[in-house]
């Protein structure tokens, strides 16, 4: 038996484009919620998203595009939940539907704000949804290389192993390899920290301190994602995993990591609010790092990447000042 039929892909971003192509490739047919008509429109008479990774193409009349929230969550069964954090709750708070019998599937790379919880910890809370429902997809995987067909690794995580199995059957393809964990906490997690460090790392580049300094920065990055999995999600991991270690990479480093590239402007003198201008798409780790920040003061812990990333964007601390406040911690 493979996984419930009627999936919906919720969300109209970059993100939830390259994930609607991978479905709409292994499945007869998908559902899409997208908040815009005109985009939705648009999306049909040329095949494309007109908004993000254009060149992906998709054969329309196989997918049941819907604005109204509620129509889609009522007719599928799996919800692959894709919206960027700062707007999940603008969305999903409009949702009248049932979801308790649904299951869930997390891709948003981030903190719901305001509230502090991962999107599991929300949907279980909020809709109750069972923990044994739902999955978390994981990197490291850009959408505008997934478009592109580009060799790719996803991380599918659920507490139920063989749910995580059959989803990913959904996504895998000739480009698309997929594995398996039961992580769904800890893969959350890491992905809202992964954001944070690779602002730091743009800044770095912004500041032409190096490749020296940005390896050194890196490293104890991932060191300090560890400790705080432990602490926040305790299990049995190894943190220089893919979805651990490889999506700290590539968002560090690539050319398509909107987090790196905002960093980035920041450490070239763009202040925060101009850089937040400048972008044509979300930086999740601007969002996450202040909710990160609030955890873990919650939880007494020290994380020096972390408080330096946040006195960069939301205490007026000078990039170089606090970039060099990192460098002093780094070992």
């Amino acid at each position: 038996m493979g996984f419930p039929e009627n999936i919906a892909v919720m969300g109209g971003g970059s993100w939830a484009t390259a994930l609607a192509l991978l479905l709409h490739r292994n499945c007869e047919s998908i559902y899409w919620y997208m908040r815009r008509d005109d985009r939705i429109e648009d999306f049909k008479r040329l095949g494309h998203n007109p908004a993000y990774l254009t060149d992906a193409e998709f054969d329309t009349d196989r997918i049941k595009f819907s604005s109204d929230i509620n129509e889609v969550c009522s007719k599928a069964d799996t919800l692959v939940l894709a919206m960027p954090s700062p707007y999940f709750r603008d969305h999903t708070k409009k949702i009248t539907v049932d979801l308790s019998g649904k299951y869930i599937v997390s891709a948003v790379k981030g903190i719901v704000p305001e509230v502090n919880e991962i999107v599991t910890d929300f949907m279980e809370r909020e809709y109750g949804v069972d923990y044994g429902q739902m999955l978390v997809i994981g990197g490291p995987c850009h959408a505008e290389e997934v478009a592109l067909e580009r060799q790719s690794v996803l991380t599918v995580a659920s507490r139920e192993i063989e749910l995580a199995r059959k989803f990913a059957a959904l996504l895998s393809g000739p480009a698309m390899r997929t594995v398996t964990s039961t992580d769904v906490r800890g893969i959350e997690y890491a992905a809202v920290l992964k954001n944070v460090y690779s602002i730091a790392s743009g800044a770095v580049h912004g500041l032409k301190y190096g490749d020296n300094f940005l390896a050194m920065l890196v490293c104890n990055a991932i060191r300090e994602m560890e400790m705080f999995l432990n602490h926040a999600a305790p299990c049995s991991r190894q943190i220089c995993d893919s979805v651990y270690l490889g999506d700290l990479l590539v968002t560090s480093y690539s050319q398509f990591s909107r987090n790196h590239n905002f960093g980035s402007m920041i450490g070239k003198g763009y202040s925060v609010r101009a850089a937040r201008m400048e972008m044509n798409q979300t930086a999740e780790g601007y969002y996450g790092t202040k909710c990160m920040h609030e955890i873990v003061k919650e939880m007494h812990l020290e994380m020096p990447l972390l408080e330096g990333v946040y006195s960069m964007l939301y205490e007026q601390v000078r990039p170089s000042q606090a970039i060099r406040s990192i460098g002093a911690t780094l070992t």
